[in-house]
């Protein structure tokens, strides 16, 4: 029979494992046997509902410190003791990460910069690498691919396609603009892209359903004709001539290397993975070679998509530094999962070290 030693020593090494739902379930059904209080058993299981949604991505309750509400993992004691909430200072950098579920909230979040998300994905891809979760691994690639035009033009707009300031923007919406303009043949967007663009300028006036609804169906589609504007538009429009011509050189550059990544190896093979199709699971030797072929093939257009084959210690190499020259600025993984982890752990176990 398992000692309190032991048992306090596996559930440690499932903190340290990223496995909060397992965690969060062993302590609510009580089969610990350690020696905690309610309160305490409460606090480490806000903290694992709060870790869940940062590995799975979930940012759309990253604000909230209760994590408890909408929880995917037991919250018993939670629930029962109500006042332990996730530490205001994991919250504050969890909601960097998110997007505003309003239009009217005025916050910082992932519409204003997408540096926070980005540390965070890279964070996140590390975990799950590690862990061999490779669905979610090529899921979390995938989102990276989705967004990454977007990353590119924040730092030529100020911001990351955020809807209220593109519609305060005249170079997007006032005269000598064809963005969103659905009848406009010189512009290149498909229809559908141009349907996107032009609710991006007035969705901030509708109502939490339609902000929702565009968020799950056109925001990633705006990405994407951000991306045609940088770089397939023969006529440019204000949009672009905004810009000085070395800017617009910058920015051309940046999408084009968005647009090698989102049709790469590695990102096609989400396509073909996810029990659908071919119903194959890849392993981590198959992500491994995928992502060697992708960072070669990009990495061969030079200029700064050479970033792709820098070793910068990542396990898929080249990784953070892609997606730094992609934004102009240095993004490494967060450390934002493995805060929480410790905290757990030494809720656990105060005495532990965690390395």
């Amino acid at each position: 029979m398992e000692t309190t030693l032991e048992i306090r020593e596996i559930l440690v090494s499932l903190a340290q494992r990223y496995a909060f739902r397992e965690l969060a379930y062993l302590l609510g059904g009580g089969a610990t046997g350690l020696a905690l209080s309610q309160r305490e058993l409460a606090r480490i299981q806000q903290l694992c509902a709060y870790g869940k949604r940062l590995i799975e991505l979930d940012t759309e309750d990253l604000d909230e410190a209760n994590a408890a509400i909408g929880a995917t993992t037991d919250t018993t004691f939670a629930t029962l003791v109500g006042t332990e909430l996730v530490p205001d200072q994991i919250v504050a950098r969890g909601e960097l990460c998110r997007v505003r579920q309003t239009p009217q909230e005025g916050v910082n979040d992932a519409l204003t910069s997408l540096h926070p998300m980005y540390r965070l994905l890279l964070e996140v891809i590390r975990i799950r690498w590690d862990r061999n979760d490779t669905l979610w691994l090529l899921a979390a690639a995938h989102i990276a691919a989705e967004y990454a035009p977007m990353l590119a033009w924040q730092r030529f707009l100020g911001h990351a396609g955020d809807p209220f300031q593109l519609s305060c923007d005249p170079a997007f919406a006032g005269p000598g603009s064809r963005w969103g303009h659905i009848d406009d043949s010189s512009c290149p967007h498909t229809r559908q892209a141009k349907a996107a663009a032009g609710r991006a300028l007035r969705v901030q006036r509708e109502p939490r359903s339609g902000w929702r609804n565009y968020l799950d169906r056109q925001h990633s589609v705006v990405s994407q004709a951000l991306a045609t504007c940088a770089t397939d538009c023969p006529f440019p429009c204000t949009v672009m001539t905004r810009f000085t011509h070395d800017e617009r050189a910058a920015l051309s550059e940046a999408c084009n290397v968005t647009l090698a990544y989102r049709g790469s190896a590695l990102v096609r093979l989400r396509h073909r993975a996810p029990v659908g199709h071919g119903f194959g699971v890849p392993s981590r030797d198959e992500i491994a070679e995928a992502w060697q072929r992708s960072r070669r093939s990009i990495g061969k257009r030079g200029g700064i998509a050479s970033a792709a084959l820098a070793e910068d210690g990542f396990p898929m190499p080249g990784m953070p530094s892609l997606f730094s020259a992609i934004a102009g600025v240095p993004l490494r993984p967060d450390n934002l999962v493995r805060i929480t982890v410790e905290q757990v752990v030494d809720a656990l176990d105060p005495d532990r070290i965690v390395h």
